[in-house]
């Protein structure tokens, strides 16, 4: 089915981008947090497949990072009719807008598409005396409040609900926990590397240079199944029942008329359709999480249902 999709694509782009209209040359990608994150690498990673592959001109990619993405998303909200500005966004935006009780949420935005999905880690750096998850467990239990943890996203986000859920199933009430809120995977790399943190929960693609030098160490994954290429266990091996995962995607501002929103829906799908956007998930691993548009709406409708009801259980909403 998936490559079905993909094959039907390319040419609902191009009747999108029909009618006598070029390529845009003039689009924008707001990313709502600091530089060198997940929102980051997803929105400078499209902008490049979109430009290379000519179905756009140079896309310009920038960063309001602020108030853990909600800054990014008034802006865009704020840009009705907007049909050359779009913004990376994820789980961590819909967390944000809960946790804070924000004025605006996805729900004010023209849904583009989901993208992707990823796995969650629990990482440490090289220097850590914990070779798995067991033994960090372990002296998380002795000292919930005295061993920090770290995470890229603001409370409600994917880092923050990973972490709290492996708290849960370990035995740590997560009112104890000292999670260490960081801007984006940036930040949060910095605050391991200096040992601020005890271990960081974050994902998989924002460390995989890190990991892949040695400087970080993965004790688990989060998600169900084992990543292929990456010889760490997931937490349910490791006697965590826990199964999470991240997903980001593309919104517009709202107020599109119907053709501009037509057309940025099939420059994304001609986009995903590309050998080099499947070779962008291969090499941060991703996995293809395509929901187009409407499909898109309801499923972040139904992902701020499920934050509240997750925060609200763990005691935090």
């Amino acid at each position: 089915m998936a490559l079905l999709v993909a094959a039907v694509a390319v040419p609902a782009a191009a009747d999108a981008l029909s009618g006598g209209r070029d390529a845009p040359d003039d689009l924008r990608i707001l990313v709502p947090n600091t530089p060198g994150g997940g929102y980051d690498v997803t929105a400078r990673s499209a902008a490049r497949v979109l430009a290379d592959t000519g179905l756009t001109g140079p896309v310009e990619v920038f960063n309001l990072p602020g108030a853990s993405g909600i800054a990014g998303l008034g802006r865009v909200v704020s840009e009705r009719g907007n049909d050359r500005l779009l913004m990376s966004t994820g789980l961590g935006v819909v967390g944000s807008a809960v946790s804070r009780r924000a004025p605006v949420s996805l729900a004010d935005t023209t849904p583009i598409a989901r993208l992707t999905e990823e796995t969650e880690i629990v990482v440490v750096p090289a220097g850590s005396p914990h070779r798995d998850v067991g033994s960090l467990l372990a002296a998380w239990r002795a000292d919930p409040a005295g061993t920090a943890v770290g995470g890229g996203s603001s409370i409600g986000g994917p880092d923050h609900l990973a972490t709290m859920l492996v708290a849960e199933a370990s035995g740590i009430a997560p009112a104890r926990v000292d999670y260490r809120v960081n801007d984006g995977g940036g930040p949060l790399l910095a605050s391991v590397l200096r040992g601020e943190v005890a271990f960081a929960v974050s994902g998989l693609g924002e460390f995989a240079d890190q990991i892949g030098s040695g400087d970080l160490r993965v004790l688990a994954v989060t998600a169900g199944e084992r990543v292929p290429g990456l010889d760490v266990p997931t937490l349910r091996e490791s006697g965590v029942d826990v199964d999470v995962v991240n997903w980001r995607g593309i919104v517009a501002p709202p107020g599109l008329a119907p053709d501009a929103r037509a057309e940025l829906e099939g420059l994304v799908a001609a986009m995903r359709a590309t050998p080099e956007w499947q070779q962008v998930l291969r090499t941060n691993g991703w996995h293809d999480a395509w929901l187009p548009g409407a499909a898109f709406a309801r499923f972040t409708a139904d992902e701020t249902t499920r934050v509240r009801r997750i925060l609200g259980g763990l005691g935090l909403g």
